[in-house]
């Protein structure tokens, strides 16, 4: 159940909150959208709520990242080692990676262009959309929340800051990922021989390939909870704005002068 449906009257719509989450649409940065899907492709689609293209790059990306060797040879290249980082490459899989990484990177910029230009129609247009959502399974509702917790949440393990804000969706996409890159990085093992002293043995257990991955899902679900967290602080405010207003403030009223117009 909503407490608006969707009459199809508006040719844009600002926000939708379901069950599922918030998504709106709110200016962005192309170039930050681009250096995410740069850092990791799928991140800078995911930002823009495009879950179904983001999940399949995230998904290509982590497959074909570790068919290549890609993370493998970062890190050789990152210790001198060139000639190895050269040897380690899979080029047949690395041909294929190449393409769809520039893709991902050029359609984000592209989509956050587009959608920019749709933020400013539904800004002008500023039509109504539903604010509370409730089913059997959760209830959703358009609310203020601390950002600051969001990214508290998000920097104890990825995934939290976003269920914190209800964006299920990507919560649900990102822990998932995380428990998969801790498992086989080993880094909860190496943090466990790490508290004991066990030094030597903690750098050993570690999986270099996976863990590569850490600092890229870590920025991502801070940035994403951050920015989300605030926007729809911003989206909140708007609409108790236009609520007042409508229903509160007399049309006589003059905002100058600050009395009623005669």
């Amino acid at each position: 159940m909503q407490n608006y449906s969707n009459d199809n009257t508006a040719r844009w719509y600002r926000a939708h909150v379901s069950l599922l989450g918030t998504t709106q649409i709110h200016l962005r940065n192309p170039y930050i959208i681009a250096w995410w899907s740069a850092a990791f492709p799928g991140f800078g689609h995911l930002l823009l709520s495009k879950y179904l293209r983001g999940f399949v790059l995230v998904i290509w990306e982590v497959i074909v990242n570790i068919q290549s060797n890609v993370n493998l040879a970062m890190i050789y290249s990152f210790q001198g080692e060139i000639e190895k980082a050269k040897d380690i490459l899979d080029t047949q899989w690395l041909l294929i990676y190449i393409p769809v990484y520039i893709f991902s990177i050029w359609d984000s910029y592209r989509t956050t262009v587009d959608l920019n230009n749709v933020c400013i129609m539904a800004e002008r247009e500023e039509h109504r959309f539903n604010t509370f959502s409730i089913g059997a399974l959760e209830i959703n509702y358009l609310d203020k929340r601390n950002p600051i917790m969001a990214v508290i949440w998000s920097a104890f393990i990825p995934g939290l800051g976003q269920l914190y804000i209800h964006r299920i969706v990507t919560a649900f996409f990102v822990i998932v990922w995380t428990v998969v890159f801790f498992y086989y990085s080993h880094a909860l093992e190496a943090i466990s021989l790490l508290f004991i002293g066990e030094i030597q043995e903690a750098t050993t257990r570690l999986d270099p390939e996976w863990l590569l991955f850490f600092p890229s899902l870590y920025g991502f679900s801070v940035f994403d909870s951050y920015i989300n967290t605030v926007e729809n602080n911003k989206l909140y405010d708007k609409v108790q704005r236009k609520f007042f207003l409508e229903k509160f403030q007399s049309p006589s009223f003059n905002i100058l002068k600050g009395q009623k117009v005669k």
